[in-house]
């Protein structure tokens, strides 16, 4: 039985985000095979997190740039480590590899944190985001080291799995495409959900943190939204997500249909409800949650290229419309919502997307195949991972003399 350490930037809350159900997804899989879990975090806990003890796994707080980590993993000496996003991999990476050496050493990226940042740095600016942007951030840079450094590294999407091999030159036996682990929707499933007639108004849902969210509710307040609800006075638009700060919830205009929800225990439910899910992201990375459950619901959708990416096939129809374009938007949303026809059509083709892309039993074996064939292999991976091997090399360590500097200076 292999006992696997979680260290998380955060702890788990699947009702919040789309990487908290993502955590969730990785650590049921582990489960599934009876591994021992150990989940440790610097982060404070929070009301919205799901309770570890509940399903067996131990629950270990920890502290950034502290010798006490040390002494812990000494003692653990966990079978497999997994670094939960890059920048908790840059904390602890460097300490696992000096006091747990023989334990697999995997990144789970949730998305790539550096395309979706300078995406948003180019959006932000008004200008159209090139690979040049990408290779030349700082930040690209940080990541990218840290999937050297680590042994495998996971990814969520193929665009980002082609972008990495292709554009990085990263070898791909570093790399494993592991995407969203969903049950199939079957029939029986579909007999649950409400029918176009039981359903009504629109939807976006997504944690107010996370900036490509707040910056698509703002974009539906300012734009898409008034030339909808002029179309559709009926209408309202429900914005549900965690976290929603005061600015967010001074948004809120019953008049206007615009009515912000805040934080649902259950997505599910008030997504079912909803006739049509509207997702205008304009930039990000990785896929995207809410667009997933959205299907899962049979509830159709509306989004950009940019919401798409990674989550369709190219002979493969969405589950609505996609347009980059604000009134293009709003005239599909319009449009979906009132032809029921299209509604269904729209529904079958979220079904097919599930089935065919995210059915997790389809990626269960491969990942755990894969774990196992990297611990058996651990030596000569890494031999042939010189970069990620002059990486660890002590004269390039920085983040680890930065965090001993700060640990004294802390004293």
């Amino acid at each position: 039985m292999n006992h696997v350490l979680i260290i998380g930037l955060v702890w788990p809350e699947p009702n919040s985000s789309a990487a908290g159900s993502r955590m969730l997804q990785l650590i049921s899989t582990f489960l599934a095979k009876n591994w021992k879990i150990t989940f440790a975090s610097p982060a404070a806990t929070s009301e919205h997190m799901i309770d570890l003890n509940e399903l067996g796994i131990s629950r270990v707080n920890i502290d950034i740039n502290n010798s006490s980590f040390d002494h812990f993993i000494k003692q653990l000496q966990p079978d497999i480590v997994m670094f939960d996003r890059f920048m908790i991999e840059e904390q602890f990476g460097w300490r696992v590899a000096q006091h747990s050496p023989d334990s697999l050493r995997i990144l789970n990226t949730e998305d790539l944190h550096s395309l979706r940042r300078t995406r948003q740095e180019s959006f932000k600016t008004n200008k159209k985001h090139t690979i040049k942007d990408l290779l030349l951030s700082d930040f690209t840079k940080r990541e990218i080291a840290s999937i050297y450094r680590c042994d495998l590294s996971l990814i969520i999407s193929d665009f980002e799995i082609r972008l990495l091999k292709h554009e990085f030159n990263i070898q791909e036996d570093l790399l494993h495409y592991i995407p969203f682990l969903l049950d199939s929707i079957d029939s029986e499933a579909t007999a649950k959900w409400p029918v176009f007639e039981e359903r009504d108004h629109f939807i976006t849902i997504g944690n107010f943190r996370h900036e490509p969210n707040w910056n698509s509710v703002l974009y539906l307040k300012k734009t898409i939204w008034p030339l909808i609800k002029k179309e559709l006075p009926e209408a309202e638009l429900h914005v549900y997500g965690a976290y929603p700060p005061p600015k967010a919830t001074q948004l809120h205009n019953v008049k206007d249909g615009f009515i912000i929800k805040g934080w649902t225990k259950d997505a599910q439910a008030v997504m079912q409800k909803a006739r049509v899910c509207l997702a205008p992201l304009r930039f990000g990375a990785g896929i995207k949650g809410k667009l997933a459950e959205a299907m899962l619901c049979g509830t159709p959708s509306i989004t950009t290229s940019i919401g798409i990416e990674g989550m369709l096939d190219e002979d493969s129809d969405w589950n609505g419309f996609v347009s980059d374009e604000p009134n293009h938007f709003a005239k599909a949303a319009v449009r979906l919502y009132s032809d029921k026809n299209l509604w269904q059509q729209s529904q079958q083709n979220g079904i097919e997307i599930i089935n065919t892309r995210f059915e997790k039993n389809k990626f269960h074996t491969a990942f755990i195949e894969k774990i196992n064939f990297v611990r058996e292999n651990l030596e000569e991976q890494r031999a042939k991972n010189f970069i990620g091997s002059m990486l660890q090399f002590h004269t390039l360590r920085s983040t680890e003399f930065m965090s001993r500097w700060i640990e004294e200076k802390n004293k």
